[in-house]
């Protein structure tokens, strides 16, 4: 398989996921002018488990390092399988919460509430289990997202609300989204050999571990999005039916092509961990706060309606947040 040695390539892989975790929630906003995002839904999870596969019966089946996908699949323990179907199922609840709460309340309040909040207890639950770093430098980087999050939380309280009651709802979606995808990486992590060169047996390789990831959660979306279906946190229920008769190519295409873009950000991410840590690997990830916020604020323009002086408090959330990515790296050589 294609294994990554190298820090600067492995930090590059992490920007990519960066961007591609950013980015994802676009295809969400052009879907959800014609249909519901709990139908957009299932053919994002579509599109995760596919490009699992794809990566993993290529770069993860290539050269003479490591174990190749089919021959890792079969010796894996169950217990490894597990904890991965596990990190699946947590991720695909917490990102549904997510999707909820971006329909709600916009993709640069979401994601900086959202997935900032999943960037600090993530940080901190991997660097328990696998330390990689210096901790100071990297929890200082952590504490600057976080200021981050607090800021974007008082610019979000400053736009005009249709319905107050909606608005916490979107805050309050976003919060537990993020608790929630705080701790969903760890178990994916746990599934896999620290050493991808020589890995220890019964654990999983890097692509074995995202695709049976993706199996988790493709399979608990039968659970967790069904629910929402039939129990949405606004507006009417939605019928499966839909999803075949209102759907068309072009909205099927959009929703896989989130979810592929999603998948190769989260394998790009567990690929780079065995050259960055575990910890670091995820934390610049989660730097798609960023980049969705700056989606939010400059494309699909969710703050044009602010009032005066929101604009400070929206660049000091997009300064804490880089400020706080460059420790993050720096923490590797400190």
């Amino acid at each position: 398989m294609v294994i990554i040695e190298s820090y600067a390539l492995a930090v590059a892989m992490c920007f990519i996921t960066m961007l591609c975790w950013g980015s994802w929630a676009n295809t969400q906003k052009l879907a959800s002018k014609e249909w519901r995002f709990q139908l957009f839904y299932w053919d994002y999870a579509i599109g995760v488990l596919s490009l699992s596969l794809i990566l993993a019966l290529t770069m993860g089946s290539m050269g003479s390092a490591g174990r190749s996908f089919l021959p890792d699949l079969r010796q894996a323990s169950s217990q490894a399988v597990w904890s991965a179907l596990l990190g699946g199922i947590i991720f695909n609840l917490s990102n549904i919460l997510l999707v909820a709460a971006i329909d709600i309340a916009g993709m640069a309040v979401a994601f900086p509430i959202g997935v900032g909040l999943a960037l600090a207890l993530g940080v901190v639950t991997n660097y328990a289990a696998a330390p990689v770093g210096n901790p100071y430098w990297l929890f200082a980087g952590v504490a600057a997202v976080v200021v981050a999050i607090i800021v974007d939380a008082l610019a979000y309280k400053k736009l005009p609300s249709q319905g107050q009651k909606v608005s916490r709802l979107g805050g309050f979606l976003s919060i537990m989204a993020g608790v929630l995808m705080g701790f969903f990486y760890r178990f994916v992590a746990a599934s896999m050999s620290t050493d991808f060169v020589h890995p220890e047996a019964g654990k999983l390789s890097p692509y074995t571990a995202v695709v049976i990831f993706s199996l988790g959660l493709f399979l608990s979306n039968f659970v967790w999005n069904s629910i929402v279906m039939v129990k949405p946190f606004v507006g009417e229920p939605v019928s499966i039916r839909d999803y075949f008769s209102k759907g068309n190519a072009r909205l099927h295409g959009i929703g896989i092509l989130g979810g592929m873009v999603w998948g190769l950000g989260m394998s790009f991410s567990i690929i780079a961990s065995g050259a960055a840590g575990f910890a670091i690997s995820y934390g610049l990830g989660q730097g798609a706060t960023m980049v969705a916020a700056f989606w939010g604020v400059f494309v699909w323009k969710e703050f044009k309606q602010a009032p005066a002086g929101t604009n400070r408090l929206l660049a000091l959330m997009f300064a804490s947040f880089i400020v706080g990515l460059g420790v993050i790296i720096f923490s590797r050589f400190a």
